[in-house]
């Protein structure tokens, strides 16, 4: 309604001058406040799509993450583009699993001149070694992690490792959003206690001897040892080591002998040593696991939390499934 004040009565004339008044002085406070400058985010790299999952949930949207080793593919093997050297050296924040897992990453920090500050996330973790963790089968080159299993993430308490030392980064380099990237923390700490108590009650009911599983490389031991289950692998800790006929062979001959059934693929590695395995067996493979990397969009496996659960729904249903098989009259 437009009041046309000439024609108004004197007491509407002063009433409507008065909110008016209220008015363009409620406009002059709003325009003496200061205006909010969005800061720009802060810009990361992660070695690999796992631990560039657990940092973004970390770091909300006050961060902007790029990945090396993306989602599919093969960290061992990685080589970095110069698209991607270029990120790291203007990178304020670089995050790696450490524990030799990126064992290119001393090569590629000299050849960028890397001057911001580097994360390794499993610092505070007891690794296993190879020789004692998981049952590689052998392979022709060894082991080029040396003495340590960098699959740390496939124990979801060491994840509560990483995700404390990924806050501790982020507020290192970004004080005033520190507040946030501990409450992100404390959040995620949450749904990974829930993650690991419910791949617990999820073994419960298997007999400990009933739970074995062959995989295409030793990338599970630290599953094995938190929740019980045997990894019969023909590969070594690195996709790069290659198998060897005779560990290839002893393996074929311990799956006949104990009548292990679970035979599973890995997105990350070639088939052909499984599809060996399947010819020489009889077994069918009980589908695809994801160990070092994250499915693509529209996969079963884009968050850690995602492929954890992924993993551990294949496995007890592949060992449910011959163990009634096996129980049938």
């Amino acid at each position: 309604m437009i009041i046309n004040i000439a024609f108004a009565t004197q007491p509407m004339r002063w009433l409507v001058v008065t909110v008016l008044l209220l008015a363009f002085a409620s406009l002059g406070r709003a325009s003496e406040q200061p205006v909010r400058v969005l800061e720009p985010p802060v810009r990361i790299v992660a070695t690999f799509s796992i631990l560039g999952d657990l940092v973004s949930q970390v770091g909300g949207n006050r961060v902007a993450v790029s990945l090396l080793a993306g989602p599919e593919e093969d960290a061992h093997v990685f080589q970095p583009t110069p698209a991607q050297a270029t990120q790291v050296a203007q990178a304020r924040l670089l995050f790696s699993n450490g524990l030799g897992f990126e064992g290119w990453m001393n090569r590629l920090l000299k050849s960028t001149n890397f001057k911001g500050e580097h994360i390794v996330v499993t610092k505070g973790i007891a690794p296993l070694k190879p020789s004692s963790a998981g049952h590689s089968h052998g392979s022709r080159h060894g082991h080029s992690h040396g003495h340590q299993d960098p699959h740390a993430w496939q124990d979801v308490r060491n994840v509560l490792v990483y995700v404390k030392n990924i806050a501790l980064g982020l507020c290192r380099v970004d004080r005033s959003g520190c507040p946030g990237y501990q409450i992100n923390a404390e959040r995620l700490t949450e749904s990974l206690n829930a993650l690991h108590r419910d791949i617990e009650s999820s073994w419960a009911g298997i007999p400990k001897e009933r739970r074995k599983v062959i995989t295409s490389h030793d990338a599970f031991a630290y599953y094995e040892a938190a929740y019980q289950v045997q990894f019969l692998s023909p590969q070594g800790v690195s996709t790069e080591a290659e198998a060897s006929a005779k560990g290839v062979g002893r393996l074929i001959r311990q799956i006949k002998k104990e009548g292990i059934q679970a035979l599973f693929v890995e997105n990350i590695s070639n088939a052909r040593l499984v599809e060996q395995i399947a010819r020489e067996t009889g077994l069918e493979p009980s589908g695809e696991l994801y160990s070092d990397a994250l499915s693509k969009p529209g996969g079963p496996a884009m968050s850690y939390i995602d492929m954890m659960r992924h993993n551990t729904r294949l496995l007890t249903s592949a060992i449910n499934t011959t163990r009634a098989q096996g129980e049938k009259p």
